[in-house]
């Protein structure tokens, strides 16, 4: 009987490399990323959101809708409606020279990846409509049952992207008041003018849709599992917001209250929810969003737990904010039923909780009770100075070093107070001061020796390298934009790499993971 321990790698979509990319990671690369974390024990790959972004936006976490993929991470190479010549005439020189570029790159360039990529994809949308729609072929037929299939979220979003674009992408708050208020009769006339467009783009969600169940279906078959990514919420410039108005407080501000780290808390400038109106349709938003994120993916994480008991929110202009709802009792309440909601509908995908920050006790108690998980960050988990022993975390939980917005464990450990330092050491067996290639080993062991269900290692962590994804307040270039240190066939023929993974494979066979 497989054990129920599992070890997983993290490693962004955007950060897969391949000999055959177009500078960024691609759904196709997946089975790929998953072969590779498997020669080093790894039976679980874990990657951020990958829902479609709007141009000049580089975070997962501020997509414009929770349910579509983005077209950016189509392999073009397996689009039935592309080949080489197609894709030779489209490009030009200039476009191969741009793509040759991107792929050396060492960070994603998002703005010059999405145009190569929608100009790649307008071409075969073309030649789908001349061979295939036209003509009325089976690849029409399941394009059809797509739309009609994923229509409750689809349809709104390719009609948000068609209006965006015709608005010369405004904000949707500045559009006409009939299009911006969603007036029957100017909803209809905009299907009507721009039915292209908006066949367009669910054409692309369908290709992105094939190309990830494909994708599923050959992970699954090496015994990995996906682990994905759900956002608390979206943006205010999202297709959700804006067809699901009424359903968001756009009055107020979400951020996370004060801490040691920040006197006057934080301010994410989203939307929030408001609660009375989706407990007014019994939470139908939040069930499909569930439902869709468990089509995607075999676990998912919920970013941000602790908001669906109580959102620290703030009025515009105001510094200091409140919780909603309230009190306590009110916060349990509702919170523990969005969770037992979202629960029920993941149904066979495995909830997470991302419970990490200033959390209640009792939203811990409501997790504990529903059997969610949550996380055990190693440097984190002390009382009073005095580190936990990973042997003994609760076996419901997800240990890991660091996650995608702290730096991995490599560089974290240099910056660590020596008292930390000393102690998480003396667990792992090793001294304070052992240098990265001695202690790369001992603390990975460390971490698979816990007695956590899962643990999670970011891909930075398995190569020894001091490179994160994100650093939480700044904002440049690097952010969001890190890609593999070389090709998954060349880190898969690298020796030093591959005597790691090795080394890796054996620490999780030990583990018993």
């Amino acid at each position: 009987m497989p054990s129920s321990r599992v070890a997983g790698v993290t490693i962004p979509l955007f950060s897969i490399r391949t000999a055959r990319d177009w500078g960024i990671g691609q759904i196709t690369d997946l089975p790929a990323c998953a072969a590779w974390t498997l020669t080093g024990g790894h039976k679980l790959l874990q990657i951020l959101p990958a829902y479609e972004l709007a141009p000049g936006e580089t975070s997962p976490y501020g997509a414009r809708t929770a349910f579509g993929l983005d077209p950016i991470y189509i392999g073009l190479e397996a689009v039935p409606d592309l080949d080489r010549e197609t894709l030779n005439d489209v490009l030009g020189d200039e476009g191969r020279r741009e793509v040759a570029r991107l792929r050396a790159s060492a960070h994603v360039d998002y703005g010059a990846v999405r145009a190569l990529k929608a100009r790649a994809l307008h071409r075969a949308f073309e030649r789908f409509l001349q061979r295939e729609w036209r003509a009325g072929t089976p690849r029409a037929s399941s394009l059809r049952s797509f739309i009609a299939e994923e229509g409750a979220w689809e349809n709104d979003l390719a009609l948000y992207v068609a209006l965006r674009e015709k608005n010369r992408d405004f904000s949707w708050q500045m559009w006409p008041a009939l299009e911006r208020d969603r007036a029957p009769a100017a909803m209809a006339q905009a299907r009507t003018e721009l039915a292209a467009r908006i066949l367009e783009h669910q054409y692309t969600q369908w290709i992105a849709h094939e190309q990830w169940q494909t994708a599923r279906r050959d992970i699954a078959a090496m015994g990995v599992e996906l682990m994905g990514d759900l956002p608390f919420i979206v943006g205010h410039e999202s297709a959700d917001v804006w067809s699901h108005a009424k359903q968001f407080r756009r009055d107020v501000s979400l951020g996370a209250p004060p801490d040691p780290f920040s006197d006057d808390g934080q301010d994410w400038g989203l939307p929030a929810y408001d609660w009375a109106a989706m407990d007014g349709d019994d939470l139908d938003w939040l069930r499909k969003r569930t439902r869709r994120a468990a089509t995607l993916y075999d676990r998912f994480r919920l970013d941000h737990v602790v908001g669906y008991f109580r959102m620290y929110v703030k009025k515009m202009g105001d510094r200091h904010g409140s919780f909603d709802p309230a009190s306590e009792e009110n916060q349990r309440t509702h919170g523990s039923r969005v969770m037992e909601v979202i629960r029920s509908e993941a149904g066979s995908a495995k909830v997470i909780a991302e419970d990490l920050g200033v959390i209640p006790p009792f939203v811990r108690s409501v997790l504990g009770g529903l059997g969610i998980p949550g996380y055990r960050v190693l440097p984190w988990e002390n009382d009073a100075g005095r580190f936990r022993d990973p042997r003994e975390f609760p076996a419901s939980s997800v240990a890991t070093w660091s996650t995608h917005d702290t730096a991995p464990i490599v560089a974290w450990w240099d910056d660590l107070p020596r008292h930390d330092r000393s102690e998480l050491a003396r667990f792992a067996g090793i001294a304070p001061d052992t240098d990265r290639e001695g202690r790369w080993l001992p603390l990975l062991r460390l971490l698979l020796g816990s007695a956590s269900e899962l643990t999670l290692v970011l891909v930075s962590e398995v190569l020894g390298t001091r490179d994160r994804i994100n650093t939480p307040g700044t904002v440049n270039l690097s952010n969001w934009s890190y890609r593999l240190p070389s090709t998954l066939e060349d880190l898969g023929k690298d020796p030093s790499v591959v005597a790691r993974m090795n080394s890796l494979r054996a620490a999780v066979a030990e583990s018993g993971r």
